[in-house]
């Protein structure tokens, strides 16, 4: 928006400034008219501005301009010259005059400077500091629309038959140098969005969660910065905000006693057939699934009780699965119900709750006494699955969840995949209720929720396959559904139960091999993000701290974070359970 040089008045069109200017001729006669690089529909504009103002704190005032003494007039700012069949002057109002009709806000501001405040008062600064924003929005956009109307004065044939070609040039290279400072301020306010967008994180963080509050002692209190009207001050106040209080670095530590006691959904039903075992790790002990004579799932200690051989080795006898070093045979219920060659002891080894529920199989693996219900995975109404997928990544479960709970890095990591031509937002957002795990990503037609304790759900709104269309998935006309199921194996292995399911295209469910394209396509997706995430843990490992500084769109991730640190420390109401 600023720093191109003018062409010279005798040609038909002129570039600079971030503006263009051309004569047309209709039935009136010939006019100037400037070609704006902002829309000329004044509600795109104050959508715009309202964005801004929505998503921006002020962090410095602006130093006034020439300008200043016209940003405020409740009339016109201007008219554009016209010459009519007769060569007489022809005005024409500007419809954009009401939108800069804003009264500055800085007078009401409360005074905070130097001073405690309490979180009410806080939110109280940064409602005015919204209506500022929008205000110093509206005014950045005067500046320039101010300045392209001289450049029109400038360019006007009836002005130029007045003044000399080096008058003209004079004149022109001021209003560039003018537009060089505007779009330098263009520049201040992008880094105050930037920089406002962390304080912004930081307060609702505040706000929702009590457990911040009681980690730090002054963390309750935010020291508030008077905007100044310096653009220095953008720095002083990076300075002075506190740093989040996530801190996951360092070794993984044992997982604690109260994230085992959940149902964890650990295998597809179609995976386990009447004579078939499937071995898993959970929580870092070993376990094997298979079913009993009545078709029932079962999960029993994948350890022999006779000499610890791993019984998946073994095989399914009538409902028992037989360990290979002796053919010792246990039931679902880790009863040894026969001992081949030797007298039949009373010996039992250890058996977790398990049940099979809409296509899954589930397990509890905690002491506490097993919830009566399961939750249901399903996907919502309408929709076919269309594959089913498990692998065994060496990521620790919660760097895999933080990263599924993540979608603002899809236009950089996924180029090759499923995000391939997507162009970069200039902001990304995640909006939720204030107590919730669930949202939608803007501006991607994405719903998605973290299901407790280790779940991850997503509906996306396509128009074809890879492609994205609309604002919310309401929107769109066809969507694809993911389950992803993150089960905690050890301390650097997760167990990734993966379901798709489309409302669209059912034809696909009977295409043969279907199943392995699917699965090559997850995995060439997975090993996008893998590469990236396995840096993270190697860094974790050696004490860097992989939720250093998060911002708004970690927003999902970060309650996530939350929520495992307070169950972790037994807190007695968990975050966001509504």
């Amino acid at each position: 928006m600023g720093g191109g040089a003018f062409n010279s008045p005798e040609q038909g069109q002129s570039n600079g400034g971030g503006g263009l200017w051309k004569f047309v001729q209709n039935a009136k006669g010939r006019r100037l008219e400037s070609v704006f690089p902002f829309s000329p529909d004044p509600t795109s504009a104050m959508s715009a501005i309202a964005t801004a103002a929505a998503l921006s704190l002020p962090i410095s005032f602006s130093r006034s301009t020439k300008f200043g003494n016209k940003r405020c007039v409740r009339g016109g700012f201007g008219v554009f010259a016209i010459i009519g069949e007769e060569g007489g002057l022809v005005e024409r109002k500007n419809p954009w005059t009401t939108l800069f009709d804003v009264e500055d806000p800085r007078s009401k501001v409360p005074h905070y400077k130097g001073k405690f405040v309490d979180v009410h008062q806080a939110l109280e600064v940064a409602r005015y500091d919204i209506q500022y924003c929008d205000w110093k929005a509206r005014q950045d956009v005067l500046t320039i629309m101010l300045l392209h109307e001289k450049v029109v004065e400038v360019l006007n044939p009836l002005a130029r038959e007045f003044k000399s070609i080096g008058t003209l040039k004079k004149e022109l290279a001021e209003l560039q140098e003018e537009l060089a400072q505007a779009h330098n301020q263009v520049h201040i306010s992008e880094a105050r969005i930037s920089t406002a967008l962390d304080k912004l994180a930081f307060m609702e963080m505040l706000v929702n969660d009590k457990k911040l509050q009681d980690r730090n002692t002054t963390e309750s209190d935010l020291l508030l910065p008077t905007p100044s009207t310096s653009p220095n001050s953008l720095d002083t106040v990076n300075r002075r905000l506190p740093k989040k209080s996530l801190n996951v670095s360092g070794p993984v530590q044992p997982y604690h006693a109260r994230l085992r006691n959940f149902w964890y959904p650990v295998a597809f039903s179609a995976d386990l057939k009447d004579d078939t075992m499937v071995p898993i790790d959970c929580f870092e002990e070993p376990w094997v699934l298979f079913r009993g004579k009545d078709g029932k799932p079962g999960c029993v200690q994948n350890t022999c009780a006779h000499r610890a051989c791993p019984l998946h080795l073994g095989s399914v006898n009538e409902g028992r699965i037989q360990c290979p070093y002796h053919g010792w045979e246990y039931s679902t219920d880790g009863k040894c119900e026969k001992m081949p060659s030797t007298k039949l002891f009373n010996v039992k080894i250890k058996a977790l709750p398990c049940f099979e529920q809409e296509g899954m199989i589930w397990i509890w693996p905690g002491d506490d006494p097993p919830t009566a219900d399961l939750p249901s995975l399903l996907p919502p109404s309408g929709f076919q699955i269309h594959a089913e997928i498990v692998m065994d990544l060496p990521v620790e479960h919660g760097l895999l969840l933080d990263n599924l709970l993540d979608l603002a890095h899809a236009p950089f990591t996924h180029t090759s995949t499923f995000a391939k031509g997507w162009s970069v937002p200039s902001l990304v957002k995640f909006l939720t209720p204030t107590s919730g795990l669930q949202g939608y990503w803007d501006p991607y037609p994405i719903d998605m929720e973290f299901r407790p304790p280790c779940m991850v759900l997503s509906t996306i709104g396509i128009s074809k396959p890879g492609k994205l269309e609309g604002q919310t998935t309401k929107e769109c006309t066809t969507h694809l559904h993911q389950l992803h199921v993150c089960l905690p194996s050890s301390r650097n292995k997760t167990r990734l139960l993966y379901r798709m399911s489309l409302d669209f295209a059912p034809i696909l469910r009977h295409v043969p091999f279907m199943q392995h394209l699917w699965r090559h396509f997850a995995e060439k997706v997975l090993n996008e993000d893998l590469r990236l995430v396995l840096g993270q843990q190697e860094r974790m490992l050696n004490g860097a701290n992989v939720w250093n500084w998060p911002v708004s769109y970690d927003k999902l991730g970060v309650r996530y974070r939350l929520w495992r640190d307070s169950l972790e420390r037994g807190s007695k109401g968990l975050p966001f359970s509504k």
